[in-house]
């Protein structure tokens, strides 16, 4: 009975011993699960990455660094897309502020010239002036706005299977009066029946825009040819005038925000409608190339997957 007494009890014992050293081990788990996350915490906080090949392991801190990982890669991401979009908005901010300095400018002098009575300009010309300002700044601001919304995402392209010749007809039909003012004449080559998958609206904003341009820079007697051919991967539409050109080390800008040639900057416009249209093209997966010859005219080619 002693024997089995001290078996019994030496068994107790290691059983106890077991019990401690196991708690402890616990203890010491818990307390280095902390201190690792506790780590990992300060480093995601201070912007530090996180490197997936710094804890590998099958336990369970190692499937919460996994997460804890993806959890600061998803939190880095977003915070560089928030910076981008706040750096957008500065530089929206400042071309609105830039561009707007002149004509709010000019309608601040004719309103004085309004209220100075020893001015002999007359006041139907000062009022035409003033309109034509306030009709600049409208365009300008509008055109902003458009800007802005397919920049951030505001307005979100909707692809539908549309007759091309539709969306044609809606850009041509924009500049028709001021080519008709200068004697251009447009001429149209096109399956009338061709259907492309596109958004209409910001095609046809697209394609104005271009149109629009070819005018400008189109003399009196001039001619722009609009062609649209559909090929293997892409339907592509060509319009080609008999304008002044583009010198080729202006080819690269043409597409910038606010570019204007240097030889048109009294006339009408704000350039920023290739910046736009190369815009609306690039969203629907297309792309815009151009070939021009000084005094030949230029060609711009739209691409649209089909």
């Amino acid at each position: 009975m002693e024997i089995i007494a001290c078996v019994m009890t030496a068994l107790l014992i290691m059983v106890i011993i077991c019990l401690i050293w196991k708690n402890y081990r616990l203890k010491r788990d818990i307390y280095d699960f902390t201190e690792k996350l506790d780590t990992v915490l300060n480093r995601m906080m201070n912007d530090q990455e996180l490197t997936p090949e710094a804890y590998q392991s099958d336990d369970l801190w190692g499937m919460v660094y996994e997460r804890l990982v993806r959890l600061s890669q998803m939190y880095t991401h977003k915070n560089e897309e928030i910076t981008e979009e706040k750096d957008k908005l500065k530089e929206l901010v400042s071309d609105i502020s830039h561009q707007t300095k002149t004509p709010i400018a000019n309608v601040k002098l004719y309103l004085e010239l309004l209220s100075d009575k020893k001015k002999k300009m007359e006041e139907d010309d000062i009022l035409k002036k003033l309109g034509g300002q306030v009709d600049k700044l409208d365009f300008l601001l509008h055109s902003m706005v458009k800007m802005s919304r397919l920049e951030t995402g505001t307005i979100r392209i909707q692809k539908q299977p549309t007759c091309i010749a539709d969306t044609l007809a809606a850009a041509i039909a924009a500049v028709v009066p001021c080519a008709d003012s200068k004697q251009i004449r447009i001429h149209v080559d096109y399956d009338e029946k061709l259907m492309l998958k596109h958004d209409k609206k910001w095609t046809s904003e697209a394609l104005f825009n271009i149109l629009d341009n070819a005018v400008k820079y189109t003399g009196e007697n001039g001619n722009i040819y609009i062609s649209v051919c559909r090929q293997e991967l892409f339907t592509r539409i060509c319009i080609r005038d008999t304008g002044k050109g583009i010198a080729p080390e202006r080819q690269g800008t043409i597409f910038s925000r606010f570019y204007r040639e240097p030889e048109i900057h009294d006339s009408e416009g704000i350039g920023i409608g290739l910046y736009l249209a190369r815009k609306i093209i690039t969203l629907q997966n297309g792309y815009i190339e151009v070939k021009s010859e000084v005094g030949c005219g230029s060609t711009f080619c739209i691409y649209l997957p089909n």
